[in-house]
């Protein structure tokens, strides 16, 4: 964005605005504690409201015996409480349907962190505050500070009483007004002692506990800061939408800027003092770095940014890299955009010539900046540079570069000479220039600015007179050596920054493959030990160095699983630093201020809900900023993908479950109803024989006698099938396979089924000569009356149903089609699941219901487990009917099988 063009609103704080259309506004009257007057401003408040011309609605409000609360009640419509039973108790609740139902202008709902009892839609209060808030309802709450989920801690530390009823902070930010309800503690003690908060007894014990002087203060405070961090967050979030930049200083903000040099960590320091002087102001730590800038130089001084980077973050402060040409610009824009107020930056007092070449960004900031404040840090003795020894290899590359430029220069100089005696009045300066240029694109800009200064001296040497001297004889010659000189400098360093430039390009574009390689990998991964392997395998890859994840295991413990390249176990210091980083969610180990005796830094893998895991990096592969930001990369990527994968394990589980239950319950209804049934006609016709039986007719008596028959024989099959699939499941069945002609099992099948077939018809068509096949005769004779019986149970009486078998080539074939109804589609695909039945009604009269659901399940298992197939097809003709078939390997006996 230019100087000139306006401001735009925040992007993100307009995305977060839309959601609000729509939406009931929520007030939080805060306190610091019970009794302090929360329920009574509420509810004087909604009085004052109601007696405007506004509706108000009691939702719930809890006096607690409070005479003067109870009064305000008087005059405002009260919601009925909705009874919920819960083991043989009733409970009087929040009627939150009815709240919805009503839809009033404005409901009062005390206790925003009441826990609601067992059986309620939601288990918190806040919870129903949102699907109010949701259904455009605005609601008015209360809420004391040591309910807030982050002050759980503090406040047992305060009180020694830890809080059960809490509400997320997130919820308290989203409220759309907060009135902080404040009185001194002493006036909240004399309170208590008039009976106005407990009855005396419980007064007397709270005013010795938790009402204590210095309880009361400390929780003060913390409703005071809690009340102003949310305006703050409130203004700057109005800021944002508006496209307002700040700073406004209703709250103070700090940024420190820091550089790679030595200053880094004292400024660090200084912005964690300053906060602290501020009543620990939230501050950021920035460093800007120039896209076009250098990338070359001292690679301690990446180092000793990526240490004071982490430095801020131990000590509690944001951390961002900005990108940026203009320092100023970027460090000022970041500051408006997050109504920063105070500025921290440093000035060293040795510039030296690099402060001829770049001006120091302090008056630069003083000039452009307005109404923020600046912190200048000057150096001191304690902030000298240490000397730090530098890799044998690095120091290989630099020696590398300037030699290979001094050997350059040496050739143009001997090129010169050449050219020199062969052509006239050549301009020679050229040459060396030529040189300057290499050594810049080839090995950057040291090694460039030292084949300048090489040039210059060889081409005052041995080209201008008085030659072989140091001395310049015309002074048009100084003016030669003076612009040839700067010309070589200025090249010398325009092509080491292009050089630099790409490289770092490149670097980027590197890691941006690298960054969507290891996500197309990471995303891949269907499970965590799958996912936990990748990562340390891309850590590696991309650091150099080696890498270990370790993931939780059932008892809670981590353990490792994976690394790259495979190690051996972890050591006791390791596997402590691994533990801390685990249990903490803080860097811990080599390089932090956690157990830095440990051979390996250990980074907690955090998920978007939860810690998925802690990874180990080899910290001497860290010691570049860029490898430190990659990883960082990596380690977001590789958390989320941990995440995601246990995500999917959870709900396959939960898939498993939930089908494991369905099961279940089709079960114990299979059973209650399949068994019941049967049994209870058995029990009251044979009960009948036996009190009337020498009264009854013959023909009344045998028909009894046939329904004690059918219902015996039914529950016989029925105990059959579950025989069966306990068989299948347990993987009990054992098929005996012999030569079997399938014409001859059909005909024991059809015998078995025939006196059920009632009104309907059954026709064969078998070929005169058809193959033999290997199969286990009792397994498939008990498939095909299963089918059948589905057949006949699914059919109207005067329909027909046909068997047949047929060959198709190396297969017989086995069909029983019917005329019944059918199978829907969408059921196709289940009809052999266990316990499955027909939903809609079928063309049986009186029959639904009757089966157990398991024949075609039990039909399916025994085909299978002979090296058949099965399959169903519905609709075969007019809309209705279903065709199952059979399929059969066949294949040609021994004649020792043929006897």
């Amino acid at each position: 964005m230019t100087p000139d063009e306006p401001p735009r609103p925040d992007p993100d704080a307009l995305l977060a605005a839309t959601g609000r259309p729509g939406r009931g506004r929520l007030k939080v009257f805060l306190g610091m504690a019970p009794g302090v007057g929360k329920t009574f401003e509420m509810l004087s408040a909604a009085r004052k409201l109601q007696a405007s011309g506004g509706e108000v609605l009691v939702g719930v409000v809890e006096t607690h015996g409070r005479a003067e609360t109870e009064s305000l009640l008087e005059d405002l419509e009260v919601l009925p409480r909705a009874p919920l039973e819960h083991n043989d108790r009733t409970y009087l609740e929040f009627d939150l349907d009815g709240a919805l139902r009503r839809k009033p202008g404005l409901l009062l709902v005390d206790e925003y962190a009441h826990s609601n009892a067992p059986g309620s839609r939601h288990p918190k209060r806040w919870q129903d505050v949102e699907e109010l808030l949701a259904a455009g309802i605005d609601v008015w709450t209360t809420l004391n500070v040591q309910h807030l989920e982050s002050l759980v801690d503090v406040v047992l530390r305060i009180t020694g009483a830890r809080q059960r009823e809490t509400v997320p902070d997130s919820a308290l930010s989203r409220a759309d007004e907060i009135e902080l309800i404040d009185i001194t503690p002493s006036e909240l003690r004399q309170r208590l002692a008039e009976g106005k908060v407990y009855v005396p007894e419980t007064a007397r014990l709270a005013a010795d506990n938790f009402f204590k002087p210095e309880n009361l203060t400390a929780l003060r405070e913390l409703a005071l800061r809690r009340a102003a961090q949310t305006v703050d967050d409130q203004l700057n979030q109005a800021m944002k939408r508006a496209g307002v930049e700040g700073p406004w200083a209703a709250g103070e903000r700090i940024l420190v800027l820091i550089g790679p040099d030595a200053m880094a960590a004292s400024l660090v320091r200084a912005g964690r003092r300053l906060s602290d002087m501020m009543m620990d102001a939230p501050w950021t730590v920035a460093h800007v770095e120039r896209p076009s800038g250098s990338a070359a130089g001292d690679p301690q001084r990446g180092v000793r940014l990526n240490e004071a980077l982490k430095l801020a973050e131990q000590l509690g402060a944001a951390t961002v890299v900005l990108n940026d040409d203009d320092l100023v610009a970027g460090a000022l824009g970041f500051a408006r955009r997050n109504n920063v107020t105070q500025i921290v930056l440093g000035r060293s007092r040795h510039a030296g010539w690099r402060g001829l070449l770049r001006p120091s960004l302090a008056p630069a900031l003083l000039k452009a900046s307005t109404g923020v404040a600046l912190h200048i840090i000057t150096e001191g003795p304690t902030t000298a540079e240490p000397v730090v020894a530098r890799s044998p290899s690095s120091r290989a590359v630099n020696w590398r570069g300037h030699l290979a430029a001094t050997l350059l220069v040496a050739l143009a100089g001997a090129l010169s000479m050449v050219i020199d005696q062969r052509v006239e009045n050549a301009n020679l300066a050229m040459i060396f220039l030529l040189s300057v240029l290499v050594s810049g694109l080839a090995f950057g800009f040291w090694p460039a600015v030292l084949a300048a200064t090489l040039a210059a001296f060889f081409y005052n040497f041995f080209f201008l007179e008085p030659r072989l001297t140091i001395w310049i004889g015309h002074p048009a010659d100084v003016l030669t050596f003076v612009v040839f000189f700067a010309v070589a400098l200025t090249t010398g360093w325009l092509t080491g920054r292009v050089r630099d430039q790409a490289r770092a390009t490149a670097r980027r574009a590197s890691a941006v493959t690298a960054l969507l390689a290891a996500s197309r990998r990471l995303s891949g991964a269907a499970r965590k030990e799958t996912a936990a392997e990748a990562l340390a395998e891309q850590l590696a890859a991309a650091t150099g160095g080696a890498a270990v994840v370790l993931l939780p295991a059932a008892d809670g413990e981590i353990a490792t699983a994976a690394s790259a390249p495979k190690l051996a176990l972890l050591s006791t210091a390791d596997m402590a630093a691994a533990r801390w980083a685990w249990e903490r969610g803080e860097p811990a180990g080599a390089g932090t201020g956690t157990l830095p005796n440990a051979a390996w830094t250990f980074r907690p893998l955090q998920g978007v809900k939860a810690r998925s895991g802690v990874a180990g990096l080899d910290p001497k592969a860290l010691a570049a900023e860029e490898d430190e930001r990659f990883a960082a990369a990596l380690l977001d990527q590789g958390a989320v993908a941990l995440e995601r994968a246990e995500f999917a394990d959870q709900a396959a589980d939960a898939e498993a479950l939930r089908r494991s239950d369905r099961l279940r319950s089709a079960l114990l209804n299979s059973v209650s109803h399949d068994l019941r049934t049967p049994l209870s006609t058995v029990l009251g016709a044979a009960t009948t024989l036996i009190d009337f039986g020498k009264s009854l007719q013959p023909k009344v008596r045998a028909d009894l006698l046939l329904s004690i028959r059918e219902e015996a024989e039914r529950l016989n099959r029925y105990v059959g099938d579950l025989l069966d699939m306990t068989r299948l499941e347990g993987g009990a069945l054992v098929s005996r396979r012999d030569w079997i002609d399938v014409r001859d099992v059909l005909a024991a099948a059809i015998e078995r089924v025939e006196r059920r077939l009632g009104a309907r018809d059954l026709s064969r068509d078998y070929p005169a000569s058809l193959s033999m096949v290997r199969a286990d005769g009792s397994l498939l004779e008990q498939a095909i009356v299963n089918i059948l019986e589905n057949a006949i149970a699914y059919s109207p009486d005067g329909s027909r149903i046909e068997v047949a078998a047929y060959e198709d080539r190396g297969n017989v074939v086995l069909s029983i089609e019917d005329e019944g109804r059918g199978i829907p589609t969408a059921e196709l695909e289940r009809v052999f699941e266990r316990f499955r039945r027909m939903e809609e009604a079928s063309d049986r009269k009186g029959e639904r219901g009757k089966g157990s659901g398991l024949g075609l399940a039990i039909a399916k298992g025994f085909v299978e487990a002979m090296g058949g197939r099965i399959a169903a097809a519905s609709p075969i003709h007019d809309g209705r009917g279903t065709r199952i078939l059979i399929s059969l390997r066949k294949d040609t006996p021994t004649p020792g099988h043929m006897l």
